[in-house]
């Protein structure tokens, strides 16, 4: 593999090409260099190509509206500080309840449970969600972060959570990983980059984009609606949890798209992901199961131009809400697909997390004095994997007005990995040894919760500046409808 080029905008050009992707326009201006954060990849300068892809597509959607051109901008301390949002916002509680078991009290506000630990690349202090070996010698990314997937988890292991260490050692990596799976639960061995790549669904990955953007139908062109901001009139409808597909429906917010976010009422995210992914958003209940309910996603997405979900592959399908049943109701619709480990190959249908796709594509660093591998700084897969699908999203409004047609979008966490993987390593030394909080990048926001310190997005844009119209939504505050 050829190094990358030494300054920008070469070296965005060339991170682009290396995600299967190109600009629009002129590369975006991008101010700075790694390391923001200590980790031997180019965490910031990557977020700043993919962050700068949004802004390139944004901008030739203006272009195409107004014939008005402009340069996205894009900080890389900026863009690595966005790979881990949620880590660094500060909540002063003041209005609806707060789950206590979802923060941490700090001198100036309530931070993510774990944040601190997650940005030193370590586990928080759940038993159920941390690195052990194997009898075989290797280390195992066990992943209960929700209850019933940690309950599973100790069903195969036959343990509690204080003897899952010694359960683990009992057992090969790659017979636990099936067996996880099997049970409907999470955990990966750690791999390196290269042996990824021999593993069937590396191969399976190996050579597509980051993001694909597939014509699934046919449709006749439809022009992009007037509005304010490249996306303004246009319509998405947000059916995901976590970070990765909140994240792409809230880029596409910021460039003014309304958004709508549908959750089951007792389906709840942890509230720390909910306030970070929220801003931009309306939310509202809908319950997928409930025949009372069935129909009326349908006809959201009749009058929508954006259906985003992540559900692990065949989920939704299962319950009669896959592409095909979508794209039958509402041709044209861009139809959004976001998992863990592709949406082909053997391990496509598996539940899976950030932590397990960088353990396995090859992210994780071995430690000099022993111990478990030390993970990225960050949500980094999940973060870029949103902006990313932002971008194939973008892509399609575009090419969905020169030729028509139904699209679907499909990014995932290990296809982001396997392009950080394949970006080369930096020297770490240069970052500060305990992770920087972005104090100095934060704004302020009232919101349901309370006085809400946040970073803004990062994109600049001199013409259409990205911005979020709303205050993150409490679940289910909006009804489930358009607004006018």
């Amino acid at each position: 593999m050829t190094e990358l080029p030494k300054t920008f905008p070469e070296r965005a050009e060339a991170m682009a090409r290396r995600a299967g992707l190109a600009f629009f326009g002129e590369t975006p201006e991008i101010i700075g260099r790694d390391p923001i954060m200590r980790f031997p990849r180019p965490l910031g300068e990557a977020s700043a190509t993919a962050i700068g892809l949004c802004g390139d597509a944004a901008a030739e959607i203006w272009r195409g509206r107004t014939g008005v051109t402009q340069r996205p901008r894009v900080e890389v301390r900026r863009a690595a500080a966005a790979l881990a949002g949620y880590a660094f916002q500060l909540l002063e509680p003041g209005g609806a309840a707060v789950r206590g078991r979802d923060w941490e009290a700090e001198s100036d506000g309530l931070r993510a449970w774990g944040a601190r630990s997650m940005l030193r690349g370590e586990n928080a202090g759940n038993p159920a969600v941390a690195l052990y070996r194997t009898q075989d010698g290797r280390w195992f990314h066990v992943h209960g972060g929700l209850p019933h997937l940690a309950d599973r988890i100790m069903g195969v292991l036959d343990t509690d959570g204080p003897g899952i260490r010694a359960a683990v050692a009992r057992w090969k990596a790659e017979a636990l990983e099936d067996a996880l799976a099997e049970a409907g639960t999470c955990g990966v061995a750690v791999r390196d980059a290269r042996e990824w790549l021999r593993h069937p669904q590396g191969r399976a990955l190996r050579g597509r984009p980051a993001v694909e953007v597939l014509r699934v139908g046919d449709a006749p062109p439809r022009a992009l609606p007037c509005g304010d901001g490249p996306l303004g009139g246009l319509r998405v409808l947000d059916l995901s949890l976590a970070l990765a597909g909140p994240v792409c429906a809230r880029t596409l917010a910021e460039h003014g798209a309304e958004v709508l976010r549908i959750a089951a009422p007792d389906r709840a995210d942890r509230q720390p992901f909910e306030v970070e992914t929220g801003h931009g958003k309306r939310a509202a209940w809908l319950d997928l199961d409930q025949a009372a309910d069935r129909d009326r996603p349908f006809e959201l997405a009749s009058r929508a131009d954006v259906f985003s979900q992540s559900y692990r592959p065949g989920a939704l399908a299962r319950r009669g809400f896959g592409v095909a049943e979508i794209a039958a109701r509402a041709p044209g619709i861009i139809y959004v697909s976001i998992g863990c480990y592709g949406h082909e190959g053997p391990w496509s249908g598996r539940r899976g997390w950030e932590g397990l796709a960088q353990a396995t594509t090859g992210l994780t660093v071995p430690r000099p004095e022993g111990g478990p591998p030390r993970l990225a700084p960050g949500s980094v897969c999940d973060y870029l994997t949103g902006y990313l699908a932002a971008r194939g999203v973008m892509e399609a409004l575009l090419r969905r007005v020169e030729e028509g047609g139904t699209w679907h979008v499909r990014a995932s966490l290990c296809q982001t990995g396997m392009w950080l993987a394949g970006l080369g390593a930096i020297d770490e030394t240069e970052a500060p040894a305990e992770p920087d909080l972005f104090d100095d990048l934060l704004v302020g926001t009232g919101t349901p919760y309370g006085h809400l310190r946040h970073l803004p997005p990062a994109l600049e844009l001199p013409n259409t500046p990205p911005l979020w119209r709303r205050a993150p939504p409490l679940p289910g505050q909006d009804a489930p409808s358009w607004g006018g």
